[in-house]
């Protein structure tokens, strides 16, 4: 069975964040390999928002990851933090507006543009359905590759995004909304072909129902664990969750696991979940989305 870790962060500074990301991977067992030489962290820059608003990693938390790297791998650890245009959002200001341009200098990592990068096509087959996925060379060379999402509610059907979900950000192809269609699949098939090795959630800030902050640091070798407890902490219920499901079922982790460190209930008390007036009204919309569709392609 899977373990996950939930750990407090007691002050929203470097040290603090490093030693909780530290005790997270302890809590779970993980021991970096001194014989990594290339490292791949993908963070969530989904658009603009800046760190307050608990829609994008926080690059503070990413530097001190980056810290802790060069401490237990090597110093001269190569790192790269991985992103990809998309049609509203451009890695070129993204990078630049939310501080990572910044970090680039101060830690000596290097900012990848996957959309720029050279990339190869992987076919990979997901509840029966085949998917030819860009895999750019970046992630494809890479010894380690850790993912950095969020804990946020999305629009229905999906609900959540956060470790499965964070990885459909590798995809180099800006209009990403070509696989809108099969999305569900879509993130599974993204999650096969890129193959990261460990995720690690930035907590400390969460969007919810409005930001707050909520002082967790999450880790997992699991990224089906980690949303099925990322679901439980927003509220959500797994099961209803359609990638999660196919994700477990394709082998890529598990929906079982056993919690460790703080109890996950601390942080599902505190985080800013909807009501059942937002989930009627979330339905409410769907549906009339749904009806507008169908009036459109003339089955009504």
């Amino acid at each position: 069975m899977s373990l996950v870790s939930f750990v407090k962060v007691r002050k929203n500074a470097p040290e603090s964040i490093r030693s909780s990301i530290l005790e997270s991977l302890d809590l779970v067992g993980y021991r970096f390999s001194k014989e990594v030489k290339n490292v791949v962290i993908k963070p969530n820059l989904c658009y603009y928002w800046d760190r307050s608003t608990g829609q994008t990693t926080d690059p503070d938390f990413i530097a001190s990851l980056v810290s802790l790297l060069r401490q237990r791998i090597s110093p001269n650890v190569d790192v790269s933090i991985v992103e990809s245009d998309a049609s509203a959002m451009k890695c070129k200001h993204v990078f630049k507006m939310l501080g990572y341009e910044k970090l680039s200098r101060d830690q000596n990592v290097r900012l990848v543009n996957l959309s720029e990068d050279d990339y190869s096509p992987l076919k990979v087959t997901v509840d029966g359905h085949v998917f030819t996925i860009m895999v750019p060379e970046t992630i494809r060379k890479a010894e380690l590759k850790i993912n950095v999402p969020k804990i946020k509610y999305m629009r229905d059907p999906m609900f959540l995004t956060c470790a499965l979900k964070n990885v459909y950000g590798c995809n180099p192809y800006a209009r990403k909304s070509k696989l809108h269609a099969d999305i569900e699949r879509a993130i599974v098939g993204l999650n096969k072909a890129m193959g990261f090795n460990l995720c690690i959630v930035d907590g400390i800030s969460v969007s919810g129902t409005q930001p707050r902050m909520l002082g967790l640091v999450m880790a997992s070798e699991d990224p089906v664990a980690v949303d099925v407890a990322a679901a439980r902490i927003a509220g959500l219920n797994p099961s209803r969750i359609k990638y999660i499901k196919v994700a477990a079922s394709e082998g890529l982790g598990s929906s079982s696991f056993v919690e460790k460190g703080s109890p996950m209930r601390y942080f599902s008390a505190r985080y800013p979940k909807r009501t059942v007036r937002d989930k009627v009204m979330s339905t409410a919309y769907r549906l009339m989305t749904l009806t507008r569709m169908s009036r459109r392609i003339g089955l009504e």
